[in-house]
This record gives structure tokens, C-alpha cells and sequence, in this order.
């Protein structure tokens, strides 16, 4: 078993003591390259019966961001990451807009968890949402390539491809804006990746289009 991140020392101890809360991740943070907070441990997770979709995101909804929507049936792949109960409000605080539910551990698969009884939380948009193709919001094409990235290391092309197959919404329009991203926490891509990512998506019926 290959850490995606080096643990803190204390992981253990703190999560003995119950000081330690977990969220699951299903974009972004599955890519280590994006994250920029400190955080005591992350691991490769399944939590079933949500399922992914784009949703769209502001007051005229016109970018789309993933969520989740419980879903009996259906399961996500993503991360798990453990950190101090005390940052929970400042994480409550950043998913602002999404309900943050516990995940029952008989619903989670976590690679080499902590021995210690964690409570893990998932943010789950409100039920009925409309997806992104539903409304036709756009998709930040440099965001879509942290998260590809992201699943394409820590689950292989199958892994990868299982992403984009399993995640409703990408049926809308994909904003190119590599050459000058828009998402805060770009990423360099690999060679062929551009390419990869990009026929992906289009095979989902994504659409291409200029940024401003």
C-alpha cells in the first residue's frame, strides 16, 4: 500500500482521543497537487449510495462544480481526509451551499484506516438539484483536468475512465481555459494527458468553447 500522503506523526494518538474528524472527496482533493491545507491523513475510499454529478454553482448557476446526490444503488470513489475536529466549522464554512451528512461505515471502503473509530462526513448537494446539463452550465476545462489527473493517479486509466462514466452532468458546455486557468489550483498535466482528458470528456457529449 502506497500513501497518497505522508501521515501526521499524532494521526493515531489524535484519533485514540476522538480529536479527529474525516471528509470524503470526490473532486479535487483527489489530486495531492491541489491541496493546500494542512491535514493529519488522506487514504483511497468507495462510500456507496451517492452518486457524482456537476452541479451548477452561483447566483446565475453558469459554472458547475461536482457534488453528490444520494443515490441507493450507486458509489463514488474518491478520498478520504483526516483532520482535527476543530477545523470542521472552517470546513462546514467552505462547502457552504452543500448539507454535510455522516457516512455509516458500513457504506465506506477506506484503504488502511486509522484503528481508531473516525466519523466521516460527506457534503451532498440538496435533493432534486438540476445538473449542469439540465441548465447549461459551463465546466472550468483547467478544474476538470486537476480532477481527472487526480483519479487517473490514484486509480489508473480504469479508474479514470469509471470517473467520467459514473458521473452525471457532462453533457454541457467545457470552458478552454488551459493556457490561462481559471481554477485557483491549476495543475501541470503530464504528457498525453491533455489529449486523454479531452477525448473523455467528449465521448460524454462535452462540448468545447472559448473562454472570455
Amino acid at each position: 500500500m502506497t500513501l497518497i500522503h505522508d501521515d501526521h506523526p499524532d494521526l493515531a494518538k489524535l484519533a485514540a482521543e476522538g480529536r479527529v474528524v474525516a471528509y470524503f472527496g470526490y473532486g479535487s482533493l483527489v489530486n495531492p497537487r491541489t491541496l493546500r491545507t494542512k491535514f493529519l491523513g488522506i487514504r483511497r475510499a468507495e462510500a456507496r449510495g451517492w452518486r457524482r454529478f456537476w452541479l451548477p454553482r452561483g447566483e446565475a448557476a453558469e459554472m458547475a462544480l461536482l457534488s453528490v446526490q444520494p443515490v441507493p444503488e450507486a458509489s463514488v470513489h474518491g478520498v478520504v481526509v483526516y483532520d482535527l475536529a476543530d477545523h470542521l466549522p472552517a470546513v462546514d464554512e467552505r462547502e457552504a451551499g452543500y448539507h454535510r451528512k455522516t457516512v455509516e461505515p458500513d457504506k465506506l471502503t477506506i484503504e488502511a484506516a486509522p484503528e481508531a473509530e473516525v466519523p466521516v462526513h460527506i457534503y451532498e448537494a440538496s435533493r432534486g438539484a438540476s445538473d449542469a446539463h439540465d441548465l447549461g452550465s459551463m465546466i472550468l476545462q483547467s478544474y476538470l483536468d486537476a480532477v481527472m489527473q487526480g483519479f487517473r493517479s490514484l486509480y489508473g486509466d480504469d479508474g479514470l475512465r469509471r470517473f467520467v462514466s459514473e458521473t452525471e452532468g457532462f453533457e454541457t458546455r467545457i470552458v478552454k481555459d488551459r493556457a490561462a486557468p481559471r481554477y485557483p489550483r491549476p495543475v501541470a498535466l503530464g504528457p498525453g494527458e491533455a489529449e486523454l482528458f479531452d477525448r473523455l470528456a467528449e465521448a460524454r457529449g462535452a462540448r468545447f468553447v472559448e473562454g472570455d
